[in-house]
């Protein structure tokens, strides 16, 4: 894939992962990888903080290189999601951000995206800055579900300010609840940037909420006109989320990316680990490819919890060559 996504003109045309036949890898499980495998501390699990020290920015900006590597390897293009899951309102408070700072974190953050987007155009490869944006609440619990106004008004903080910037598209990552989800997809149509939204689901297949995935995905296209671009699941292992592929329907349709976990856990016993549970990621990789005949539209694959490169290039590797 060596087309250069010409992203100025990004929000006039549709996103490339969308369209024709380009495959795109994003990445993997950057909190647990810092945490786990860095020993670096997290407060409130929250990595965009590690953009005002020069050496952690420069840890962030290399944690990128492994995936690009991958997009190399495999002729992808790549999605570069930025560092910011956390970094909305309530959570930037908790770990002591002012509104002000928290604008200024999320700017610098599609700046470090920009510097790995101007990496892989001088190769060739076709790259899509992404805005992460977190739930309000836990990414396990949907606790107290907001209505769609109330969450539509809470992420335009942050949405605003990736509309702002040179991102093609903001991405809502390990969303717990339709209602939640409705709201990011309203506030980014009406900022002007294009919304895909990733849900979580539990050992069932269902949202935490106990919603079956088919359910939650027609629900907010029925809510917002099929507002958003597209939608993920992540923060769930295959043999979770695959259950929520028994539903047939063109819902599947709909769904185009998946970050898995490496760990067959439950959100309750991950909450408790103390250790990082890797899995095995020739086995990952082979869990993704048996549900390919469920999965006609997927074209993005990358990882969540637990996960590395090596997760990631082994699930790409499996999808790619089987």
């Amino acid at each position: 894939m060596s087309t250069i996504y010409p992203h100025t003109s990004s929000r006039h045309r549709p996103l490339p992962q969308t369209t024709g036949d380009g495959f795109f890898v994003t990445d993997g499980g950057l909190e647990t990888e810092l945490v786990f495998h860095d020993g670096i501390d997290l407060p409130c699990f929250a990595a965009f903080p590690l953009l005002d020290d020069p050496d952690q920015r420069a840890r962030l900006r290399g944690y990128y290189d492994g995936y690009l590597g991958i997009a190399r390897k495999f002729n992808a293009g790549f999605i570069i999601e930025t560092p910011t899951w956390r970094a909305n309102p309530d959570w930037a408070s908790a770990v002591g951000y002012s509104p002000e700072q928290l604008d200024a974190a999320n700017r610098s953050a599609v700046a470090l995206a920009e510097e790995v987007r101007a990496a892989a155009t001088a190769e060739g490869i076709t790259a899509v800055v992404s805005g992460c944006v977190g739930p309000r609440g836990d990414g396990y619990d949907p606790g107290n579900v907001m209505t769609p106004g109330e969450a539509e008004r809470y992420h335009a903080v942050q949405i605003g300010t990736f509309a702002s910037t040179t991102a093609d598209q903001v991405t809502a990552i390990t969303m717990t609840n339709a209602e939640e989800a409705i709201g990011i997809v309203h506030a980014a149509a009406a900022a002007g940037i294009p919304s895909a939204i990733s849900f979580t689901v539990e050992t069932d297949g269902r949202l935490p909420t106990g919603q079956p995935l088919r359910e939650a995905i027609e629900q907010v296209d029925d809510a917002t006109n099929a507002g958003a671009a597209y939608f993920m699941v992540n923060c769930a292992h295959p043999t979770h989320w695959a259950l929520a592929l028994q539903d047939d329907g063109a819902w599947r349709d709909r769904l185009i990316g998946l970050r898995s976990n490496s760990s067959a856990k439950s959100h309750a016993e991950l909450d408790e680990a103390t250790e990082l549970d890797e899995g095995d990621p020739i086995e990952l990789g082979a869990q993704h490819v048996a549900q390919r005949d469920r999965l006609p539209a997927v074209r993005v694959l990358g990882g969540c919890c637990g996960t590395d490169a090596r997760h990631v290039a082994a699930i790409v590797s499996a999808w790619r060559t089987n």
